[in-house]
């Protein structure tokens, strides 16, 4: 009896630190699916397939995709930090400091730099 593969997208999401929505939003898919993905109420054969197409042609997953205005030799930059990644969501986390005078926290943009 074949067992079925796991879903390793939690993991790989939580490494990456970002939280379903976030990535749902990279994705361009909904929150629920994420979820869905995530705890294997659907199934992730269309990613097993993709495997098996760069096995069979020594390739990888961005090989199988031509962008129109992407020269292939051009890598695409990718985010090297949380607060890239928030920035390109347009959800820059917020920051709590501490007021010296009151030792209140109080909430406000964080920013990158």
């Amino acid at each position: 009896m074949k067992q079925k593969p796991k879903p390793r997208i939690a993991l790989l999401r939580e490494r990456a630190g970002l939280t379903q929505l976030e990535l749902s939003r990279l994705v361009g898919v909904t929150e629920s699916t994420i979820q869905n993905w995530e705890s294997g109420r659907t199934g992730t054969d269309h990613i097993e397939r993709i495997v098996r197409f760069c096995k069979a042609l020594d390739c990888q997953v961005e090989d199988l995709i031509e962008y129109v205005n992407e020269p292939l030799q051009e890598p695409i930059a990718k985010p090297s930090s949380i607060n890239e990644i928030h920035q390109l969501l347009g959800t820059e986390e917020q920051a709590s400091t501490i007021n010296p005078e009151s030792g209140v926290a109080q909430k406000g943009k964080a920013t990158s730099g």
